[in-house]
């Protein structure tokens, strides 16, 4: 295992290579269409959702906040406003809104007190799930209308009252914060993959996957050129606890220009060929999804222990138990090498995932077995 020194040394060298986010060409042509920001959205979604009080005060956003990312708003009710006569609406706009696509699913993923920032500078709220109920609580006021709408750029959740006023302490030490970025220009070429981008790296950042985020924001220009991309993820956990390979062969665990939702890699057949950023290296499916617990579905011989942890509609994030291995074809006759051995022990075991998978060698390391793997770094 790598120390800790060595394992600073490693993430260093994405510090090192970050290159300066280009600015767009502002040559675009002006009669270029501009998608919307989110907050020119909020408008008509609250007003056909029944949120009145907020709707109105929506045209505020505009000038009151710089972010122009995907957004989650926690609405409450007009009844419940109208109790507060001395509130800012507008303000109360800002404070239960947060950055980043946080639907149902994702919440209940948070760790209890997760403290995330609104689009009120300085000002965060704080996400509960009761595992006990299922229940989510914000700031102590329950989500009782979840998932009212999302449409890849804009969440609602409606919530029983309403959030009091924040006060400035409220992000404390814990401040969460969005990745720093320039303001978008009002006419951009990559503005859909901009936001959909800073949408994931802040979720990925607040939910244990930070080395991730810091590498996907060294290669953010990169990224940009892409119309989608599937990723495939470790956890900061199991990064530093032994699978720091995954930091130096990140651009292997990612299927450029596919967005591979949970649906579709359940029905790629076996022997799948996927595409990798790292050139000239491809992923192979070698165990077919659809089989059940006992035999889940893998590639490069690494279990995909969760689908859709994080998506959009230009990202979507896989987590691994281990770091891909990379594998080649070969005319090496059947299971004359670890890895061929190692699937005909598993066929004979009762994995039948890997029958007619022949001529697969691994060039960097030998996999004694699939459960082996899992075993030895505590994934």
């Amino acid at each position: 295992m790598a120390t800790p020194l060595k394992l600073l040394i490693l993430i260093s060298i994405f510090i090192s290579s970050t290159i300066v986010v280009a600015i767009e060409d502002a040559s675009s042509p002006a009669s270029s269409p501009s998608p919307p920001y989110p907050s020119s959205l909020f408008g008509p979604v609250l007003t056909n959702l029944g949120f009145q009080e907020l709707a109105a005060a929506a045209a505020s956003l505009s000038t009151a906040t710089t972010w122009r990312g995907p957004a989650t708003v926690f609405a409450p009710t007009d009844s419940s406003l109208l109790t507060c006569p001395t509130c800012s609406v507008p303000l109360l706009l800002q404070e239960h809104t947060i950055p980043g696509l946080y639907p149902l699913h994702f919440l209940r993923t948070l760790a209890f007190g997760t403290k995330i920032e609104t689009l009120a500078p300085g000002r965060c709220i704080n996400i509960n799930a009761d595992n006990n109920s299922s229940r989510i609580f914000v700031n102590g006021v329950e989500v009782t209308r979840p998932d009212l709408f999302n449409n890849g750029l804009v969440v609602v959740h409606g919530i029983q009252g309403f959030i009091s006023h924040l006060s400035p302490f409220s992000c404390h030490i814990e401040r969460m914060t969005s990745l720093s970025f320039p303001p978008a220009p009002p006419v951009e070429k990559f503005f859909m993959m901009r936001m959909m981008l800073k949408d994931a790296m802040l979720r990925l950042q607040i939910s244990g996957y930070s080395v991730l985020a810091l590498a996907l924001r060294v290669k953010y220009v990169e990224l940009l050129n892409l119309r989608t991309v599937t990723v495939f993820a470790l956890d900061d956990k199991s990064i530093f606890s032994g699978g720091h390979d995954y930091v130096s062969h990140l651009r292997f665990h990612m299927v450029p220009n596919r967005l591979l939702r949970a649906s579709d890699l359940e029905i790629l057949p076996m022997a799948t060929e996927l595409p990798t950023m790292e050139q000239g290296q491809k992923l192979v499916v070698t165990t077919a999804g659809g089989g059940g617990p006992l035999t889940p579905m893998r590639i490069n011989y690494v279990k995909i222990k969760g689908f859709d942890f994080i998506h959009n509609i230009k990202i979507v994030v896989h987590v691994l138990s281990f770091p891909f291995p990379h594998v080649r074809h070969t005319d090496t006759t059947a299971y004359a090498d670890p890895i061929e051995r190692s699937a005909w022990k598993m066929k004979e075991s009762g994995f039948t995932g890997y029958a007619g998978m022949r001529g697969m060698m691994a060039p960097t390391h030998a996999i004694e077995s699939t459960e082996e793997i899992e075993s030895k770094h505590g994934l």
